[in-house]
C-alpha cells in the first residue's frame, strides 16, 4: 500500500505530480488523483493514470465501478492508494458494504473509507462506530467523509473514540467555491485534507462559459499551459487540497497529470479570481439545502 511518494511514472513521460500529506497521517498522496464518478471507461485507462503518477484512485459503492478499479490495480496494489465510499449508514450495513467493496476491488484493506453523504435518518454515532470497527479489524486504514458541512463533520468526529477523520471530499472548483466559506478554513485549521471532486466544474464548458473576460486564454498564452491545467492548478495551489478529476480520454488524462509540477503566480491567481464568475453559496443557503435533505431523509426513514 502506498505510504510515501508515488512511484516514478512511465519512462520518458517527464511528468511529476507533487504529493501532499493526507490529513496528519504522515502518508503522502499525489495532489492530482483519479476520480471515477460516472466513469464508464476501461481499467486500462485507469492503469495508465496510475502509471503517470495519479496513484490516488477514488471510487464508491454507489458508482458501480469498483470492479473496474479492481482490475486496474491488480498486481500493482502496493503502488496505489485506494479510496472508496459507503452508501450505507446503519452499523451492520456499513460493515457489509465494506466487505462487498473489498471483494469487488480485490484487496484486503481499503486505504481511505468515506461516508458518502450524511443521513439524518440514522444517528451518526451508529455510522461512525461501524467505521471505527473497520479500522480496528484492519479492513480500513483511514476514515474520511464526503459532502459533510462543518457542523456535520464535528458531530461525526465527536462520535469517534480512538481515530481522527483525515479528509472531507467536497465539490470545489474555480467556478464553485462554496467550501471557501467555512469548510476549507475548518479543514486547514484542523489538519484535514479537502479532496476536491469536479475540480473542472461538472463539465469544463461551465468553466469556459464563466470566463467572459478570456482570462484563461491570456494566462495560457503566458504559461504555455492549457485552460484546463490552469483551472486545476488554481485548485491544488490551495494548501491542504488535492483534486480528483475524472476523464475517459487518454489525452485529457495526461493533460490533467501535467497540472501539478508548476504553480500559478499570486498575480495570476488574483486575475483568475477577479475574471471568472463563480458560485459561493452562503451559510444560510447551505443550511437551507441541508434542512430540506434532512427532512426528506427522515420522511423516507432511510
Amino acid at each position: 500500500m502506498l505510504d510515501q511518494v508515488k512511484p516514478p511514472p512511465e519512462a520518458g513521460s517527464n511528468i511529476e505530480i507533487r504529493c501532499k500529506e493526507l490529513g496528519s497521517t504522515g502518508v503522502l498522496v499525489p495532489e492530482i488523483g483519479t476520480g471515477t464518478y460516472v466513469y464508464k471507461g476501461t481499467s486500462k485507462l485507469l492503469r495508465q493514470a496510475i502509471d503517470l503518477g495519479a496513484t490516488f484512485v477514488d471510487t464508491a459503492e454507489y458508482y458501480e465501478n469498483e470492479e473496474v478499479v479492481g482490475r486496474a490495480i491488480k498486481e500493482i496494489r502496493d503502488r496505489v492508494f485506494v479510496a472508496t465510499k459507503t452508501h450505507h449508514w446503519k452499523y451492520q450495513q456499513v460493515l457489509q458494504s465494506a466487505e462487498s467493496s473489498l471483494r469487488r476491488l480485490g484487496i484486503d484493506t481499503i486505504d481511505l473509507y468515506q461516508v458518502h453523504w450524511p443521513n439524518a435518518a440514522v444517528p451518526i454515532e451508529e455510522t461512525m462506530s461501524a467505521m471505527e470497527e473497520l479500522v480496528q479489524q484492519g479492513k480500513v486504514r483511514f476514515v474520511g467523509l464526503s459532502n459533510f458541512t462543518v457542523p456535520e463533520f464535528k458531530r461525526a468526529q465527536a462520535a469517534l473514540k480512538k481515530i481522527k477523520i483525515v479528509s472531507n471530499q467536497m465539490r470545489y472548483s474555480i467556478v464553485d467555491r462554496t467550501v471557501e466559506v467555512d469548510v476549507l478554513p475548518f479543514c486547514r485549521s484542523t489538519g484535514v485534507t479537502l479532496i476536491a471532486y469536479s475540480p473542472l466544474g461538472h463539465c469544463f464548458q461551465k468553466v469556459l462559459a464563466a470566463d467572459r473576460n478570456v482570462v484563461l486564454n491570456r494566462i495560457s498564452h503566458v504559461t504555455g499551459k492549457s485552460p484546463a491545467q490552469i483551472a486545476l492548478n488554481w485548485c491544488i495551489a490551495k494548501a491542504g487540497v488535492i483534486a480528483i478529476p475524472k476523464t475517459e480520454s487518454a489525452m485529457h488524462l495526461e493533460e490533467n497529470c501535467r497540472s501539478s509540477d508548476w504553480r500559478l503566480s499570486e498575480d495570476q491567481i488574483a486575475e483568475l479570481d477577479r475574471g471568472l464568475r463563480f458560485e459561493r453559496r452562503s451559510r444560510v443557503a447551505v443550511a437551507m439545502r441541508r434542512f430540506v435533505r434532512r427532512f426528506l431523509q427522515k420522511a423516507r426513514g432511510r
